[in-house]
């Protein structure tokens, strides 16, 4: 049994009232706060950069990189926009944070502005999370009651208002172009690039959005230092991180571990496979990453490492898929809400997403020789097509599940060409070959 847990963010999930800001103050809350307003904003941009903290929204771009982007101030408004548009299958660790924690939130949001000059910061929230919602409005409510936010905080000088924004539902919306025009009052749809946030972001001012976790992971990090974050996680992947752990493992949940962690060792944690199956593919990063296999089970969950094994580490959204499971069909699946939440700016996304649910919709669906092998080959013309090709990364991840399940699994999709239907209905067991590792994942 591994034993490599770090709660930090998740340290009193476990409170019956881990949400309010009692329970927040009783565990260091607001401390770093109050050490940020007696530090420069330069030393508070170097001091992240050092620590080497990366997005925890999916890219892992360097976050202190990113502040530091911002030009010179020239008496203008600046802004922090917090993307909580958590919305792709499979990812669920800032929506449990900030229900159970989110006090982590808004004192990173406060820092985090003080460090890159700026008095107006928004939360963008999906909008469906009403619960959630609620939560955020409130946490926001009495951070301002007990001064952490408002005019002269701790009588720094410092002022800084906080909003938060239900959207209207949208995935296209947590890409963070479209994100900023949604919040505007836009329709959500990505900007061309440049000029990127950074220059002209909301309202066409210098911004800085960020991911909620990597704000959420702001206050510990400064607070106990950089090197004591450099301490967890690899030399170019530190910290810990959120691992979400969903589908069919025995206990599903959220573990917040150190990044370099394995899955073989997340299994252990979780109770290993549920009822003793097989583990057959799963996700590293959400449903937008290519699939694994488990001769994965060994790989560092670490973004240079995963990245080397042909996948990306991404929201460490990890999907976990038993023998039972048609790779046809899940991928059918995921295939059919890219095409749904295709903003339909672009033509390789809007028409490559449509035809590629077609195809994947005969297979999966169709009767016998309605689909050929030439499908195969079409499927991956058609995403060679929309890789690299369309506005955002929408597309890109749109092709991940088809092309990686077609490399790991292509004989059970030919085995859906002679059947009427999906096979799966009819013996699971036929079309998978069993484990390729030494030792398979098992409860």
């Amino acid at each position: 049994m591994s034993t490599r847990l770090t709660p930090i963010l998740t340290k009193f999930w476990d409170h019956p009232q881990s949400w309010t800001l009692a329970t927040y103050e009783d565990h260091e809350g607001y401390d770093a706060l109050k050490k940020a307003l007696g530090m420069s904003q330069a030393d508070l941009v170097a001091l992240t950069k050092d620590s080497g903290l990366r997005g925890r929204g999916g890219a892992g771009f360097p976050t202190g990189m990113k502040w530091g982007f911002l030009p010179p101030p020239d008496g203008g408004p600046r802004y922090l926009v917090v993307n909580a548009d958590e919305s792709e299958p499979g990812t669920c660790k800032d929506t449990p944070l900030m229900m159970a924690a989110p006090h982590f939130l808004i004192e990173g949001v406060a820092i985090t502005s003080y460090a890159i000059g700026c008095d107006h910061a928004f939360i963008y929230l999906r909008g469906e999370l009403v619960h959630v919602y609620r939560r955020l409005l409130r946490a926001v409510e009495e951070a301002y009651a007990a001064g952490h936010l408002g005019k002269n905080i701790h009588g720094s000088g410092f002022d800084l208002d906080v909003t938060v924004h239900a959207g209207a539902g949208a995935y296209i919306c947590g890409e963070e172009t479209a994100l900023l025009d949604s919040l505007e009052g836009r329709r959500g749809q990505p900007r061309l690039k440049p000029p990127f946030p950074a220059v002209a972001g909301l309202y066409a001012r210098p911004t800085v959005v960020n991911n909620v976790e990597s704000i959420a992971s702001v206050p510990p990090l400064l607070l106990h230092g950089s090197d004591w974050f450099k301490a967890m996680g690899t030399e170019k992947s530190t910290g810990f991180g959120i691992f979400s752990l969903s589908g069919h493992v025995t206990r599903p949940g959220q573990f917040e571990a150190p990044l370099g962690i394995t899955l073989r060792e997340l299994l252990d944690l979780a109770g290993g496979m549920r009822e003793g199956k097989r583990l057959k593919f799963w996700t590293p990063g959400g449903s937008s990453t290519p699939l694994f296999t488990d001769e994965h089970l060994d790989v560092p969950l670490d973004f240079e490492s995963v990245g080397a094994a042909g996948s990306m580490l991404g929201t460490r959204a990890l999907q976990i898929f038993d023998e039972t499971t048609c790779v046809v069909r899940a991928v059918e699946r995921w295939t059919d809400f890219y095409k749904h939440e295709s903003c339909g700016k672009c033509t390789p996304c809007r028409e490559g997403t449509w035809w590629l649910a077609q195809i994947l919709e005969r297979l999966e669906h169709g009767p016998a020789g309605a689909a050929s092998r030439a499908d195969f080959d079409k499927l991956l013309d058609i995403c060679d097509n929309i890789l690299g090709r369309s506005f955002c990364a929408l597309g890109d991840g749109a092709t991940s599940p088809i092309t990686s399940s077609l490399q790991y699994f292509r004989e059970e999709y030919e085995a859906h060409l002679d059947v009427d239907g999906c096979p799966f209905d009819r013996d699971a067991s036929v079309y998978f070959a069993g484990s390729t590792s030494k030792e398979t994942a098992s409860a």
